[in-house]
């Protein structure tokens, strides 16, 4: 299979109505995906869901340059070899061994017990790709505008009719394959920090104030990006008026 890895990128053009835009080795937008992503940007999704979808359709267009198959003309054969190539494809990463000591690679995160990244896609970066990439041939068959069979169908179970139609409502909601070639993702565990490393940390802000910050971080379990967004007026108390 020639190399498509040189094919086209995803620029980021600070067009707040066109964030990100898909171009070809010419520089030429990519017209489909431009469609695709003016549909995102119509259902409210951020400029970050539309990157992220992006970076999908480029490995997509790329392995389809590779194998010289035009996008609407791929078949579910098309799509069953990307499916194969995405999970044992290794991801080149030139700089890594100047970012991490050679006794480090593997190995997991000895304060957080983070796993490092692997040499290839991840699961959950295999099944988002299937997810976006039958979205967007969804979209184009509802319009008329791609092949009339979505190279990502649904797996045989979902396309015989509605999910879990018979759920009993005593039971819990068994894990159901949503697309035929997407991958099962192990479900990941919460991970934590030991309790001496966060009494460290605890005692590393220079004032009171920042570890009144920690504290209010810890105890009302907001994401990160929810606690750099608070404002003076989003924290509040309320006293008992009894």
């Amino acid at each position: 299979m020639a190399s498509g890895g040189d094919w086209g990128r995803l620029l980021e053009t600070g067009d707040r109505y066109e964030p990100y835009r898909l171009v070809d080795a010419d520089g030429a937008a990519v017209a489909p995906v431009a469609v695709f992503f003016q549909e995102l940007l119509a259902t409210g999704k951020a400029a970050a869901t539309v990157r992220s979808y992006g970076m999908d359709l480029l490995r997509w267009w790329r392995f389809l340059h590779a194998v010289e198959v035009p996008w609407d003309r791929a078949t579910r054969m098309d799509a069953r070899d990307f499916s194969c190539w995405i999970q044992l494809t290794v991801k080149p990463r030139a700089s890594a061994a100047k970012r991490w000591p050679a006794r480090t690679v593997g190995a997991p995160n000895p304060v957080t017990g983070k796993t490092p990244l692997g040499p290839g896609c991840a699961p959950s970066t295999v099944a988002h790709s299937e997810t976006v990439l039958r979205r967007f041939y969804d979209l184009h068959r509802d319009a008329g505008s791609g092949p009339l069979l979505n190279p990502f169908p649904l797996g045989l179970a979902r396309r015989s009719g509605r999910a879990h139609a018979h759920h009993n409502p005593m039971d819990a909601w068994a894990p159901e394959r949503t697309g035929r070639y997407r991958p099962t993702v192990p479900r990941r565990i919460p991970r934590s920090i030991p309790d001496e490393w966060f009494n460290t940390l605890f005692a590393a802000p220079p004032s009171n104030r920042d570890r009144a910050m920690i504290a209010f971080w810890i105890s009302s379990g907001v994401r990160a990006s929810e606690l750099i967004g608070v404002r003076p007026g989003s924290a509040t108390s309320t006293r008992d008026s009894s």
